[in-house]
């Protein structure tokens, strides 16, 4: 997607962009702003009419750029467990949330490093298991142990 009022590098950023649109009263564009950022728009008007004092929470602007980045990049079902523990520890942890908000983290980056440790770790697969799956051997497979990659997740977007 090519936005319009381009990519944050924190929920703050987003926010403020947000204070200006409806300081002038442009709620069309403070409607595209959130679609962009993959707010909801029911939020979005809650801010418009002055409900909220804010867009959106860190967990919120975290969500919804994950949602926007799975969705451009049709992740598919092959990913879909990874991108599910991403966003779980966004929910869980505002550091984890304030980390996927920066512009040098991308989803894209984050499976890409989730995926390099698969193919680090793959192994052959008992033949039994393969042809009992209907499949020819030899077959190599490797998937990091949820705690790895909870790690993996952890050190792309916070660094530590």
């Amino acid at each position: 997607m090519n936005k319009k009022f381009g990519v944050f590098d924190s929920v703050e950023e987003l926010n403020r962009a947000a204070a200006a649109q409806r300081a002038e009263g442009d709620v069309e564009a403070l409607m595209l702003l959130a679609k962009e950022n993959g707010i909801d728009q029911a939020d979005a008007e809650d801010y418009a009419d002055g409900l909220v004092d804010e867009l959106a929470t860190v967990h919120m602007a975290a969500l919804g750029k994950l949602s926007m980045e799975e969705e451009e990049m049709a992740t598919g079902k092959a990913m879909e467990g990874w991108v599910a523990v991403i966003k779980d520890a966004c929910l869980q942890e505002a550091d984890m949330a304030a980390g996927v908000m920066k512009k040098d983290k991308t989803l894209a980056g984050c499976l890409g490093e989730l995926l390099k440790e698969a193919f680090e770790i793959k192994e052959q697969l008992p033949e039994k298991v393969v042809k009992a799956a209907g499949l020819r051997p030899p077959l190599y497979f490797g998937v990091p142990s949820n705690r790895r990659t909870k790690e993996i997740i952890r050190q792309y977007y916070t660094g530590g």
